[in-house]
């Protein structure tokens, strides 16, 4: 009886062994595979690119480098056709963390900064080489430091280029054209000052409503980079485009600060270079800009040119603009405006001094 009970005994210790290590085993997988389930990285792409365009082709080339780089640990869903619905459908997504990663203009980062108004400010620079100086070597930083109290990471400026003036009937060449004008400006206090100076008919649309407008004669003129005016439908209705070179129209790429954080060291230079630099951008938005000027009776358009007396008409009216835009603006403005003339007092001393070699 003893042995047949110690018999029993070991055999019962062998089956607990088994059935532990068993159980360890299977803690173990279970454990592996949250742990490889919790390595997937979710990332909603939010954007309003349109098709055929440079855009739209930097963003699939994201996508691409992204899914290849990671190796399926990331996977972006990629929402950049408006998919997401409004740009301020857009910033509710990454304040609720439903989006992780979005291209923004100008005009809806300044309802969350107000200060980046005073980016599209007429005339604050005085050429597109002046503007890279000052976005590279001090607004890049501004910004990252200001979005990020807004829970925003900071990417990339995306710069498309100047805005210009269309027209239905006639170019505006000097700004007393657009005097009386129906002139459609977007909901920024930037537009706002700059209709004000034209002395301009201001009326509010959003940019849905431009060639609607058009073709009901609601409105007359308006304002728009050359990719938005040539490739969307505007340029047909209102063929007359002047090259004033006026403002920066610019997006910037962001990211859910809380969600980069939660990113590994890795996995976050993976995603800055997937996307393109700030000199990669430029040079294939003005590379497509200069092919549509170029191309402009094929899109339905003309262009004209300012004179350097046209050019310095406008400036002469417009430059006057920003003490009253910074009063608007408020908040830190005053100080980035300042430090703003400082690198382009920066850059005009280092171009003279190129020049002087």
């Amino acid at each position: 009886m003893r042995a047949n009970s110690g018999s029993g005994a070991a055999i019962l210790d062998r089956m607990t062994n088994t059935l532990c290590r068993r159980s360890a085993l299977l803690l173990l997988l279970a454990g592996s595979l949250a742990t490889a389930q919790a390595a997937k990285v979710e990332m909603v792409v939010g954007g309003t690119s349109f098709r055929k365009t440079v855009g739209e082709r930097h963003w699939l080339e994201f996508q691409q480098k992204i899914d290849s780089g990671s190796r399926g640990e990331i996977k972006p869903k990629m929402l950049i056709h408006g998919e997401l619905g409004s740009e301020e459908q857009i910033v509710s997504g990454l304040r609720r963390g439903r989006v992780q990663y979005a291209n923004l203009s100008g005009l809806i980062t300044s309802t969350l900064v107000p200060e980046a108004a005073l980016l599209y400010a007429p005339y604050l620079f005085d050429s597109a080489a002046e503007a890279d100086y000052v976005l590279d070597r001090y607004l890049s930083r501004e910004f990252e430091t200001l979005l990020a109290k807004k829970g925003l990471q900071f990417i990339v400026f995306y710069d498309l280029g100047f805005q210009q003036l269309w027209a239905r009937k006639r170019p505006i060449l000097n700004p007393e054209d657009a005097r009386g004008v129906r002139f459609r400006i977007s909901a920024s206090k930037s537009a706002l000052v700059f209709g004000k100076a034209l002395d301009a008919d201001l009326i509010p649309l959003g940019f849905a409503d431009i060639i609607p407008s058009l073709q009901t004669g609601l409105i007359e003129a308006g304002e728009n980079g050359v990719t938005l005016y040539a490739r969307t439908g505007t340029a047909p209705e209102a063929p007359h485009l002047t090259l004033t070179d006026h403002s920066l129209a610019l997006s910037i790429i962001v990211a859910d600060l809380r969600w980069w954080k939660r990113l590994t060291a890795a996995q976050q230079q993976l995603i800055r270079s997937a996307f393109p630099s700030a000199e990669r951008i430029r040079r294939a938005e003005r590379a497509e800009i200069a092919a549509d000027i170029a191309g402009a009776a094929k899109l339905r358009f003309r262009a004209y040119p300012l004179t350097d007396a046209q050019r310095a008409r406008w400036i002469a009216t417009m430059r006057p603009t920003h003490a009253e835009l910074i009063r608007e603006i408020g908040g830190d403005s005053a100080r980035i405006y300042a430090e703003i003339n400082r690198y382009r007092a920066q850059f005009a001393q280092a171009s003279r001094s190129a020049g002087t070699n």
